[in-house]
């Protein structure tokens, strides 16, 4: 294994910085360490690179941003060297993308891969962490960094029975890599979410029979996918400065943001022609660029999600389909908001069955297929697009232990509690890019605030480093005055009373808050900001 090391550095422990992930925030945060000069160590739990697209490579998984801002900005050579073939990228895409960055900056050394994560525990005496992996390994790190992604820990519903399944089950986010040939099959998939969705309209066509199991309906974006040539490549790469600054000055880190001002500012004609607009884009604008009040007035609310409906209605046959397709429980962007090609149109073809699992749930797997309060379903496989325990779940799987033994995994289990989804009290050195409480977590283009949050910890680091800082960590007011800035926000806007995994509904027992940050990418950006400028006050340094 190749490694930098730093001269500065003593032999007291085996690593500066140990980083957990190989997705866009690991790589990142390696190469923006090894840059500093740190011995650092990477772990990956797959056999190569990739993180979230490594992982889910089921039928149609697809990028809903923009693949001009779904990128690396800290490269202009990496910016005029790749060459985006579509709009929204689709999963071999990103994945080849995250490949070439890996490559083109020999980051793969620097990794161990097919390794987890079993154990890290704060050594107070050694100012450092101590790290235990499934390898049998034991390293310490003066720095230990979690990049394992907001969306990592899949949830896998307990049906009974599923040892006596006779066909193929599997889950959307350990989809295997070779696939798998669904022609002639009678297919099941669980879940109508983002990834239901990317599903679902892909292989409709392909399968003998589709049965749509699903429990909470979607308010799904027609996407406008373009193909890229030369020319609007150059066109986008000609703007990359332009859109660097954009992305990290919007609301949910998007070069596009609430640029319409008020609702109330315009005539009903005006707002209409605002959503036609947003809607004809065919991309994350019509939730995040249309008017601000969508997400804290419920009459506005309301307006634009009749508006959604009637385009989702106009495209299903059968109005009482339509009806169990449209939602009616929540406002539209309140729950997370997919873009989708052929979704809707998917319930007009004689081989899809829809089942509401509200009404009739599913209460155990057969023989044959799956069995609801109603009916048996005879299937030869069933796919779960089930989703994840968002934000915390993959932390929670590495038993860290922080000052006095104290557990992470229990803390969280009592009260998700953070400091800007970076830091946690009783937990000196741990840096957690895509925690929860900091917008990366559900509210911002992923690339956008997971650069910025490594640029953070990396700052940080720098910092901790000249002025011979051995550990940092948030002081509990700290903590308790982000938390009840958070608090503050969320309670303002319609998602806080939504039930969805947004706020932790999905998984039985979490505490319910609003997993992410929704006061907007650029005041977050802002208030880290002053953070790093006040030299870190309201931080115990050591």
């Amino acid at each position: 294994m190749t490694e930098v090391v730093s001269k500065s550095q003593s032999s007291e422990h085996d690593y500066d910085a140990v980083v957990v992930g190989a997705g866009i925030a690991g790589l990142y945060a390696v190469y923006k360490l090894r840059e500093m000069g740190l011995r650092v160590r990477g772990i990956e739990a797959a056999p190569a690179v990739g993180g979230t697209w490594y992982w889910n490579c089921y039928p149609g998984a697809r990028v809903d941003s923009q693949s001009y801002i779904y990128q690396y900005w800290f490269s202009d050579e990496l910016i005029q060297e790749w060459d985006w073939q579509e709009r929204f990228p689709p999963q071999a895409e990103v994945e080849r993308y995250l490949n070439f960055v890996a490559d083109k900056f020999e980051l793969r050394d620097n990794f161990a891969f097919e390794t987890r994560v079993t154990s890290a525990d704060w050594d107070n005496d050694a100012q450092c962490w101590l790290i235990g992996t499934d390898q049998g390994e034991s390293l310490s790190s003066r720095y230990f960094i979690s990049c394992t992604g907001m969306l990592s820990e899949p949830k896998t519903p307990h049906f009974p029975g599923k040892e006596s399944f006779q066909g193929t089950v599997v889950h959307t986010a350990r989809y295997p890599r070779e696939g798998l040939d669904l022609k002639g099959k009678r297919v099941g998939v669980i879940g109508s979410g983002a990834t239901g969705i990317q599903l679902i309209q892909t292989i409709a066509s392909e399968v003998e029979h589709l049965t749509v199991f699903q429990r909470s309906a979607s308010y799904g974006v027609a996407m406008r996918n373009d193909q890229f040539d030369d020319a609007a490549r150059d066109h986008w790469r000609s703007k990359s400065a332009e859109l660097q600054e954009k992305v990290n000055n919007s609301f949910v880190g998007f070069d596009y943001s609430f640029e319409n001002g008020s609702w109330y500012d315009h005539t009903p004609e005006q707002r209409q022609h605002v959503l036609e607009e947003k809607w004809q884009e065919g991309s994350l604008s019509m939730w995040v660029g249309t008017y601000p009040e969508m997400f804290t007035d419920e009459a506005v609310n309301e307006e634009i999600s009749c508006f959604v409906r009637d385009k989702i209605r106009a495209r299903i046959n059968d109005p009482a389909i339509a009806d169990r397709v449209i939602p009616t429980t929540h406002g539209f962007g309140t729950y997370r908001v997919p873009l989708e090609n052929g979704y809707y149109d998917v319930y007009n073809r004689d081989n899809v069955e829809l089942v509401d699992v509200k009404s009739a749930p599913i209460e155990s797997f057969t023989a044959k297929g799956l069995q609801t309060s109603e009916k048996e379903y005879p299937l030869d496989v069933i796919i779960m697009a089930t989703g994840f325990n968002a934000g915390t779940g993959s932390l929670a799987r590495m038993n860290i232990r922080g000052r006095e033994g104290l557990s992470l995994t229990d803390e969280w289990n009592k009260d998700i509690r953070t400091t800007l989804g970076l830091q946690v009290h009783g937990f000196p050195n741990l840096f957690t890019v895509a925690g929860p409480l900091a917008p990366s977590a559900a509210f911002c283009n992923m690339t956008t605030c997971l650069q910025q949050q490594v640029n953070w910890v990396t700052d940080c680091i720098a910092y901790l480093r000249a002025e011979q800082v051995k550990s940092i960590e948030p002081t509990e007011a700290k903590q308790d005055e982000w938390v009840d800035h958070h608090d503050e926000v969320a309670n303002a806007t319609l998602l806080a009373a939504t039930q969805s995994w947004y706020t932790g509904a999905n998984i039985e027992g979490k505490p319910s808050r609003l997993i992410s940050y929704i006061g907007g990418v650029n005041e977050y950006h802002r208030i880290c900001d002053e953070v790093q400028a006040s030299g870190y006050e309201g931080f115990t340094k050591i």
